[in-house]
């Protein structure tokens, strides 16, 4: 067994739980290779070519460098709230993809080396340190991670910071001011301004979470978004009533699915990054079509189009956040050594999926299943009552259809097996008390269904 997680660890996790002691080993592990990965950046940034990180560009990543020190001495909490922001884990990916290429510096890797700048700008205004710098809008923003973005025009953005006023003075506008309260959240009376909304914390003593609209990395870079996914999205006021208003109903819906859900989302939980509501949805974003996702390098943000319901708002953070955590896991230690050939059928796909896809999937929707297992089992009003037990019998027969084939992997290490013997403990748990027959049946013929549908489309020989 891996002398990395200790053997009790391991199991929580695998049962899809882990109190806060468990889930702080994989935060303060995520915390540090964020900081490896900032250090690589810099270090890159040195040893690249003037084509790639010209003398001008290099001078500037120094002095942005320069300020986080010196905010860092002033107060580190502060800055690495900004650092260890999840949308600063795809920004710094990237950016040292950029810089190791041999590609010369395109506008691209500028604008990449241009949000340290921005970074570091909120690291010191969280500090109280005091600078003076110029940052170029994107699509119409400029923003600083975690407290909020400035609209302006194409031109550059003069920022001055002294004695908890930011001063910014845009090319193509008049000068206005922001000022900074003691609880680090900035506000302006100029609508110019667009601060985060910072949603209350999941339970008291925990850290707000940031429904993070304006950060340049809240999703995928191109065009096209991930399967699924629709693209980030500014929500305006009435948008953001709406999103708090479901938040504020989250914790007793959470602790439905026991103190671990509870414990998953308050440790957890770093931002949540709103998306387009899909095609499907209702008017005002309501009906069943939903889409959510998270990023392996944005640790602790969940990407999701706004749940029509708060019961739904608490499932999604359940399915989503098992995601961050076996992801952090597998950072830590590999559950397998299967290889990467897109051949398995994953009940909730229509598309083949590599073995660790497979696995990712099963361990959330395991998860789903006890969720609305034990919410059917305290649900008081009939509706209530039969949509959980619907979405329990689908997820659990999803979870039944593949466990064979996780089981059977002749390439899962110790510590995979170990976590794939507690999901099958948790799964068979979940017979305890069955579902009604009807929505059994229904979850089995579903399931059926989509395996055929499967095999026409990918073919009879994969499995």
């Amino acid at each position: 067994m891996s002398t990395v997680i200790p053997d009790h660890v391991l199991r929580e996790l695998g049962r899809t739980e882990g109190d806060a002691a468990s889930l702080g080993l994989l935060v303060r592990d995520q915390d540090t290779r964020r900081l490896v990965l900032l250090r690589a950046v810099l270090d890159a940034a040195e040893a690249a070519p003037p084509a790639v990180c010209p003398p001008e560009l290099l001078d500037r990543l120094r002095e942005d460098w320069a300020l986080l020190e010196t905010a860092e001495l002033a107060d580190r909490e502060a800055v690495r709230t900004v650092l260890f922001h999840p949308l600063a884990g795809p920004w710094a990916q990237r950016l040292l993809g950029g810089l190791t290429s041999d590609a010369p510096a395109g506008p691209d890797l500028r604008a990449d080396l241009a949000h340290l700048t921005a970074l570091a700008a909120a690291g010191a205004i969280r500090a109280g340190v005091g600078f003076d710098v110029r940052l170029t809008p994107r699509r119409g923003l400029v923003s600083l991670p975690t407290l909020g973005a400035v609209r302006s025009g194409a031109g550059p953005v003069r920022l001055s910071y002294r004695e908890d006023e930011l001063t910014l003075s845009p090319q193509d506008g008049p000068r206005f001011t922001v000022r900074r309260h003691t609880d680090r959240t900035l506000s302006s009376a100029d609508p110019r301004w667009l601060p985060v909304l910072m949603l209350r914390p999941v339970v008291p003593g925990s850290a707000p979470v940031a429904l993070d609209d304006v950060d340049p990395y809240g999703s995928e870079a191109g065009d096209r978004p991930p399967y699924g996914l629709s693209g980030a999205v500014h929500v305006d006021d009435h948008e953001r009533k709406k999103w708090a208003g479901s938040w504020s109903g989250l914790e007793p819906l959470l602790r439905v699915g026991g103190e671990h859900r509870i414990a998953e989302a308050a440790v957890l939980l770093r931002c949540m990054v709103p998306l387009r509501q899909p095609a499907g949805s209702g008017p005002d974003g309501e009906g069943a079509a939903h889409c959510s996702a998270t990023r392996r390098e944005a640790f602790g943000a969940v990407l999701s189009s706004k749940p029509a319901t708060a019961a739904f708002f608490a499932s999604t953070l359940v399915h989503e956040l098992q995601h961050t955590k076996l992801s952090a896991l597998t950072a830590l230690v590999p559950l397998h050594r299967e290889d990467t050939t897109e051949r398995y059928f994953a009940p909730w796909r229509p598309d083949p999926r590599p073995f660790d896809g497979l696995l990712q999937g099963a361990y959330s929707h395991l998860a789903l299943a006890d969720y609305w297992q034990r919410f059917a089992l305290q649900a008081h009003r009939v509706t209530h009552h039969d949509l959980a037990w619907a979405e329990h019998a689908r997820c659990r027969e999803q979870v039944g259809a593949v466990l064979p084939v996780l089981a059977g992997s002749a390439g899962l290490t110790a510590e995979g097996r170990t976590l794939v013997n507690e999901m099958i403990s948790v799964y068979h748990r979940l017979d305890d008390n069955p579902p009604p027959s009807g929505h059994l049946a229904r979850a089995q013929a579903y399931v059926s269904t989509a395996k055929v549908i499967w095999q026409q489309r990918n073919g009879l020989r994969r499995q």
